[in-house]
């Protein structure tokens, strides 16, 4: 028997009575149970016209095929293409940076013997790092050295000398003024060949006598802290460096104009190319404090540069720290144990200082323009000096502000 049809063709379907009917109490799809009340969390019918098609239902589960899962898997697959590409940027800059680190452990002058004259001080805590500019002129043309007014006799003499401590405690950089007056300890006289006795003269005058090897021997004996490190950097690689860096901005709070050293500079801030910084970190005679007034300027500067230097867009560019290296590396010499990392360690720990996370102070001292059998010189305050040395060597935090006439 077949289902009757209405008029509109449509298949025949029972009214809800009779559905009820035939099914008696338990409703038109079998043993489902009673209806549960409203309060215990029954099924709300959604009102007419609110409710959704079986295509967007679906579309609504995880498992669908439909909008919503299919908008996640493309934007999954663009996220890890971008992952990708990230690191394949990423490691082009590994390599090229990779292969100029590498160019430049090759090329490191490691000349100094630090144990050269022996007799050392036991090490201490942390590391020491003696820097040290000099006025070499290697790589300077005549008319460089003209231009920059680096004339004043031959040889190799010290313009500046640093020292950096870093530890546990943080990192420290003490001005070691050139003129300081210390003990020059014995010594081989080339001219009679004999040992000559200790001595007092100007810091500077160690390294005129015995290069940085009596130079580190004279600070070590001075300050009791063995130095693990030795950094030098002459004219030429000072004035490339800054220059291939883009220049130094330094502000001023002051005008600077020193004929010997050719510093012409207004107050202000400027960009100092490499000449204007060579001249500037020389100048002293417009210094109320000589040479120590010297010895915070280069200081100054030199964390400047290595903060300016450590920039993203030149530390990450091959193109920027390639040149800045090979500048540095023409005239860089180093101590026969120091490797790129400890190099790279040793500027870090100056950037750091830069960016106010360590100490600069010079050493302290009791009189500045002493007159001596060697002309002025700086006096290093007896017990102060001993005790910031003191806190360096047991890596101790350093209270000691190097303030004069304290």
């Amino acid at each position: 028997m077949t289902d009757p049809v209405r008029v509109t063709g449509e298949p025949w379907r029972p009214e809800p009575d009779a559905v009820q009917g035939a099914y008696g109490d338990q409703g038109a799809y079998g043993d489902q149970g009673p209806e549960p009340a409203a309060d215990q969390g029954a099924y709300v019918a959604t009102p007419e016209g609110s409710g959704s098609t079986t295509r967007e239902r679906f579309a609504e589960r995880p498992s669908s095929r439909y909008g919503p899962r299919r908008a996640h898997a493309r934007q999954s697959k663009k996220r890890r293409r971008l992952r990708r590409v990230v690191l394949v940027l990423l490691g082009a800059v590994i390599v090229a940076a990779g292969g100029t680190y590498g160019y430049a452990e090759t090329r490191l002058q490691r000349e100094v013997d630090l144990g050269a004259y022996g007799d050392r001080p036991p090490p201490g805590e942390g590391t020491n790092y003696l820097i040290v500019g000099s006025d070499s002129r290697d790589g300077l043309s005549q008319d460089d050295v003209q231009d920059l007014r680096a004339g004043g006799g031959g040889g190799r003499r010290t313009d500046s000398m640093m020292l950096l401590h870093t530890g546990a405690n943080g990192t420290s950089m003490v001005s070691l003024p050139r003129d300081s007056w210390i003990t020059v300890p014995g010594r081989l006289d080339t001219l009679t060949g004999k040992t000559k006795r200790p001595e007092g003269d100007k810091l500077n005058a160690a390294f005129a006598y015995g290069g940085p090897e009596l130079l580190v021997h004279t600070v070590e004996k001075n300050t009791g802290l063995r130095i693990d490190h030795y950094a030098e950097i002459g004219f030429a690689g000072f004035v490339n460096i800054v220059d291939a860096i883009g220049g130094v901005r330094m502000c001023l709070d002051r005008d600077i104009k020193d004929k010997k050293s050719g510093a012409d500079l207004r107050k202000g801030c400027h960009t100092l190319n490499g000449k204007q910084a060579l001249a500037f970190v020389r100048q002293r005679h417009q210094e109320r404090e000589g040479d120590l007034g010297r010895s915070k300027n280069q200081q100054k500067f030199l964390s400047t540069l290595a903060h300016q230097a450590a920039r993203p867009d030149t530390l990450f560019d091959p193109r920027e720290i390639g040149p800045a290296m090979q500048a540095g590396l023409d005239t860089l010499i180093v101590d026969k144990g120091m490797s790129l990392r400890d190099l790279s360690a040793m500027f870090r720990a100056v950037q750091s200082v830069a960016g106010g996370k360590g100490k600069q102070i010079n050493v302290p001292v009791s009189g500045i323009g002493v007159p001596t059998s060697k002309g002025n010189v700086l006096k290093w305050d007896a017990k102060r000096s001993a005790r910031l040395f003191d806190d360096l060597r047991h890596d101790r935090r350093v209270t000691e502000t190097g303030e004069t006439g304290r």
